[in-house]
C-alpha cells in the first residue's frame, strides 16, 4: 500500500512539473511589467556628482540599450533656477535640500524628493601640502577659494567655519565646487573647501586635508523626477537604478555616504 501511495505522489509531482514547464514556455516572463525605456533621459546634477554620475550613465545605457543619458552638471542653485525657468528636465539631483526646495516650491516635481547620498567637506591643497595646512584655523593665513554662499558647498563651508570659530576672507568665490577645486590645481590659491568626493576624484593633482568640523556640515543630496518630464519612463528607470546595489557601490567608491 505504501509503495502504491509513493508511486501516486511521484506521478502527481511529475505531472505538476510538466504543467508548470508548459505554462512557462507558452507565457514567458514579462519583466514584471516594467515600461520600455528608450530615448534621451535628461539629468541635471550637482557638479560634485560629475564623475560618479558619468560612470552610472554608462552603466544605465548598457542596461537599457535604447536609452541615452544626457547630463548637465553645474551649481545646484543655477540648475534649480534653470528648471524653474522651464528647462526640459527628467531628473534633478541637487547637493542640498535648500536648492531642491526651489523646485519643489514651484510645484515642478512628480513626487517627493529622496536623499540618495551624503557628502562632507575637505580642504583641497597642492600636492605635498606645501603650506602645511592642518585644519580650518590655517585658512586665515593663506590664499583660499570658497564656493559662493548660495551654492551648497559654499553654505556648508560657512557652517564648518562658524563651527570652528574661524573667519576667512577668500580670494575668490566660485559658482560651483569644480571651480573652487580648479583654483588649487592651477596654483591660483593655496587651498579651497570642497567635497571629499572631489578630492578623491582629483587625487592625482591635489591632496586633501580632513578636519573635524566637517561632521557638522554634512550635505544631503536629494533626487527627484520632474512632473513634466519629457521622458517619464526614463526618469523612473534612472531613479530606480540609483537605488540599485550597483549604483550604490559606484557612489560609495567615489566617497559618498549612502543613507
Amino acid at each position: 500500500m505504501r509503495s502504491a501511495r509513493s508511486l501516486l505522489a511521484a506521478t502527481a509531482v511529475l505531472a505538476l512539473a510538466a504543467a508548470l514547464t508548459a505554462c512557462t514556455a507558452n507565457n514567458p516572463p514579462s519583466n514584471n511589467g516594467a515600461p520600455k525605456v528608450d530615448g534621451t533621459v535628461t539629468v541635471f546634477a550637482a557638479a560634485s556628482l560629475k564623475e560618479s554620475f558619468t560612470e552610472l550613465g554608462k552603466r544605465f545605457e548598457a542596461a537599457y540599450p535604447g536609452a541615452k543619458v544626457s547630463f548637465n552638471f553645474g551649481g545646484s542653485s543655477a540648475l534649480a533656477q534653470s528648471i524653474v525657468s522651464g528647462a526640459p528636465v527628467d531628473v534633478f539631483a541637487a547637493a542640498s535640500p535648500a536648492t531642491m526646495k526651489t523646485v519643489t516650491d514651484a510645484k515642478l516635481t512628480g513626487e517627493d524628493p529622496r536623499v540618495f547620498v551624503r557628502n562632507t567637506l575637505e580642504i583641497a591643497v597642492a600636492k605635498g601640502n606645501p603650506k602645511h595646512i592642518g585644519g580650518l584655523k590655517d585658512l586665515g593665513g593663506v590664499k583660499t577659494a570658497l564656493c559662493a554662499k548660495e551654492v551648497p558647498c559654499g553654505a556648508a563651508a560657512v557652517t564648518a567655519l562658524k563651527a570652528a570659530g574661524v573667519e576667512v576672507t577668500p580670494a575668490t568665490y566660485e559658482q560651483d565646487v569644480k571651480g573652487a577645486l580648479t583654483k588649487v590645481e592651477l596654483g591660483e590659491v593655496d587651498a579651497s573647501l570642497v567635497y571629499r568626493t572631489d578630492v578623491k576624484a582629483d587625487a592625482a593633482k591635489i591632496d586633501g586635508v580632513e578636519f573635524p568640523e566637517s561632521a557638522q556640515a554634512v550635505n544631503d543630496y536629494p533626487v527627484v523626477s520632474l512632473g513634466k518630464a519629457p521622458n517619464a519612463n526614463g526618469a523612473a528607470a534612472f531613479l530606480g537604478y540609483l537605488n540599485s546595489m550597483d549604483a550604490r557601490r559606484v557612489l560609495t567608491e567615489a566617497g559618498f555616504q549612502v543613507p
